[in-house]
């Protein structure tokens, strides 16, 4: 009498498992991102973070005294995170994408930067933290600090954009070079308000993981609504 043959492994195909790995690790970093905002606005709120965020203010203090022409590029850097250049970028593309047919893009990045911006006002009024004392800073601005503004919504925006630009590409080095370059505007943001003295470290630490983490989150709605509409 013959044994049953045993059940032969059916390999998940490549395809698959990348298309069940790339929401995970989405998710994964969402949460991340989330996370870390949750930890920095607790120590904002409980001031545990006054030594780091005074120490690295005294820091772009002093490094400004000793290099003349840092505040004025800094000044530079600062100016593509403003509310008008952005709103500039996000328009401009807004239309671009419309006259080329992705309006469901369009639609993305304004969704993105408007519901960005809501969220932004909700929690600076939220945590009502007080900007650097104007002695240590090279740019005196009005507002509650927590989390940078010009930091969020360069996140908000470059990065969603980047995200867009990069899916409309095919080579991986384009792609790449997009991405890279959403990030290192972000970045370099991000560094001008902490070395300015118009925001405190912990308020740009803020300030990108919120504008990331809501970038991602709706990249991820806009993934999902894509599929449910190729599904039906």
């Amino acid at each position: 009498m013959s044994k049953p043959a045993a059940p032969s492994f059916i390999p998940v195909p490549t395809g698959s498992r990348r298309g069940l790995l790339r929401p995970l690790l989405t998710a994964g970093a969402l949460f991340l991102l989330g996370l870390a905002f949750a930890h920095l606005g607790q120590e904002v709120g409980g001031g545990g973070a006054y030594g780091f965020d005074q120490a690295l203010l005294l820091r772009a203090q002093a490094l400004r005294a000793a290099h003349p022409g840092l505040s004025e590029m800094m000044r530079d850097i600062t100016a593509l995170g403003s509310t008008a250049v952005l709103v500039l970028i996000s328009c401009l593309t807004v239309v671009y994408l419309v006259l080329s047919g992705h309006r469901g893009r369009a639609g993305l990045l304004a969704l993105s930067a408007i519901g960005g911006t809501g969220l932004l006002y909700f929690f600076k009024s939220l945590f009502a933290r007080a900007r650097p004392d104007a002695a240590f800073a090279d740019a005196v601005v009005g507002g509650w600090s927590f989390p940078s503004g010009h930091t969020s919504m360069s996140a908000i925006v470059f990065l969603t954009l980047g995200s867009l630009l990069a899916a409309m590409r095919v080579r991986p080095r384009e792609r790449i070079f997009i991405l890279a370059t959403a990030v290192l505007l972000t970045l370099l943001v991000g560094i001008s308000r902490v070395m300015l003295g118009a925001h405190w470290a912990s308020d740009a630490l803020g300030g990108w993981a919120f504008g990331a983490a809501w970038a991602l989150l709706c990249l991820m709605l806009a993934r999902l609504l894509q599929r449910w509409r190729l599904a039906e």
